[in-house]
């Protein structure tokens, strides 16, 4: 097959490098080799005129090399302080790299906390526009100095998937040691098959085995990159696992998605608009094209990406409590003319404590029977999209007490439930919610003295249908 390149209008892209392209895993030395491809391919992506963010892992590793630390410390006062020592060392070998090509870059360090609120949410988002307007090219990285377990990120992962949703990025490069998602550990497995397209993040998770982990300096493997392509799709960021050990196949990917684009113009006299990727059989079109395609795992972005409001809602915000909702709910808040808007009727009972417009997790109350039943006909989900409640039985006793007021009775002979399967924001607080549960919305002046809003959660975003 011959290659095909096919420079396409300016995109933005968000490239992911992990600890184990950064550092070496045993020596912690830097691995320039790597880092100067990446930071070449940057370049070239630059002249094409494209805008790069790259969010880059490897402070702690760093840190270890020079305080002559031989593995990763478990306690987290001390990765803080590794961090801090590593992020200098690490933003300087960028900026010397880059320097060579008076490429300017920017670091950006961020933890969940700094954008859970709204206004700091858009600041940062703004900072992002800025810099790339400016020509620079932002370096993000987890400020993991100051980030503790309940405001992390996690992973760089999903860092990377949800700062590709904050700015609208094209494309998400995921980086990592192997050319695109295996059916199980290439390394390891001979008849481990590559997966070329994944057409949903769900599905997949039933014929691929993410029970790998990272490095030992890092913290991810293949189920973060799933969990991250699940965030990052959903926002209508195509989003691509390939090997960091040829950065310069993220160009050929880009040419090469290109000209699948345009081959998939009708041919017509009028001139026809450049057909989305989430749009074409990508099957269908690469078997009639005869193009080289570089090795990689292409993730296809929603057909209806999540508005801005309802992405920040869903993957930026640590949850301070819970709504939990009856199936009637489940089904309407399911349906795009739903506004994702809860009304009071729909609510059964309140969990834990929390503000006006904080974020709350939305979880639906079954039988169990119908939650084992739903475990073992649908693939399972992932950690960010769903989690079952370790106190159900605490609250099924709460709804029971209450059934005078909740639109959804309990039969004491069943056994009850919950499960999360989506996120708001609360439009009142907890005590005032579990004042009004079950009762129509023309009573909440009378219960709370004033009504802001007939909907006790707004901006709720499903993302586990109902069964």
């Amino acid at each position: 097959m011959a290659r095909l390149s096919r420079r396409g209008p300016p995109c933005t892209i968000v490239i992911k490098l992990g600890t184990s392209s950064i550092v070496h895993e045993d020596t912690h030395q830097p691995l320039l080799s790597i880092l100067s491809s990446v930071v070449e391919t940057v370049v070239q992506l630059r002249n094409h005129g494209h805008k790069v963010v790259l969010v880059s892992s490897g402070a702690i590793g760093m840190g270890l090399r020079t305080m002559g630390i031989a593995q990763r410390p478990k306690g987290l006062s001390a990765k803080q302080a590794l961090a801090a020592v590593g992020q200098g060392r690490l933003i300087a070998l960028f900026d010397n790299l880059f320097g060579q090509f008076d490429q300017r870059i920017a670091q950006v360090l961020i933890t969940r906390g700094d954008i859970s609120d709204r206004t700091r949410y858009l600041n940062a988002v703004n900072t992002f526009k800025e810099l790339l307007s400016m020509g620079v090219v932002p370096i993000v990285n987890e400020n993991d100095t100051i980030s503790v377990s309940e405001i992390k990120f996690g992973d760089n992962d999903t860092l990377s998937a949800i700062t590709s949703s904050m700015i609208h990025a094209d494309y998400l490069f995921l980086l990592t040691d192997v050319d695109g998602l295996y059916t199980s550990n290439p390394r390891k497995d001979p008849s481990a098959r590559k997966i070329d397209v994944v057409t949903s993040v769900a599905a997949i998770r039933t014929e691929v085995s993410t029970s790998t982990l990272g490095s030992s300096l890092g913290t991810g493997g293949m189920e973060t990159k799933l969990i991250a392509a699940e965030v990052a799709t959903g926002a209508g960021v195509t989003t691509i696992i390939a090997s960091s050990k040829l950065p310069t196949t993220i160009i050929d990917i880009i040419d090469y998605y290109n000209a699948l684009k345009t081959n998939s113009i009708p041919s017509s006299g009028a001139a026809s608009p450049i057909p989305k990727l989430a749009s074409i059989d990508l099957d269908q079109v690469t078997s009639s094209l005869s193009v080289f395609r570089p090795p990689h795992t292409v993730f296809r972005p929603s057909l209806n990406p999540m508005r801005d409001l309802k992405a920040w809602t869903s993957h930026t915000l640590y949850p301070a409590g819970s709504v939990i909702i009856d199936s009637g709910a489940h089904r309407v808040l399911s349906r795009r003319e739903s506004g994702g808007r809860l009304l009071p009727a729909g609510v059964l009972a309140v969990r834990d404590t929390f503000a006006s417009g904080q974020a709350v997790r939305i979880l639906v109350r079954r039988r169990a029977e119908e939650s084992s039943s739903e475990e073992g006909e649908m693939s399972t989900p992932s950690p960010a999209a769903m989690s079952r409640s370790p106190s159900s039985s605490s609250l099924v006793d709460d709804i029971a007490d209450d059934d005078a007021t909740t639109t959804e009775k309990a039969d004491e002979s069943d056994t009850w439930d919950v499960v999360e399967v989506g996120r708001g924001l609360a439009n009142y607080n907890s005590a005032q919610i579990s004042r009004v549960k079950g009762l129509n919305s023309s009573q909440i002046p009378r219960l709370l003295v004033y009504a802001d809003t007939e909907y006790v959660v707004e901006n709720i975003t499903i993302r586990v249908p109902p069964l």
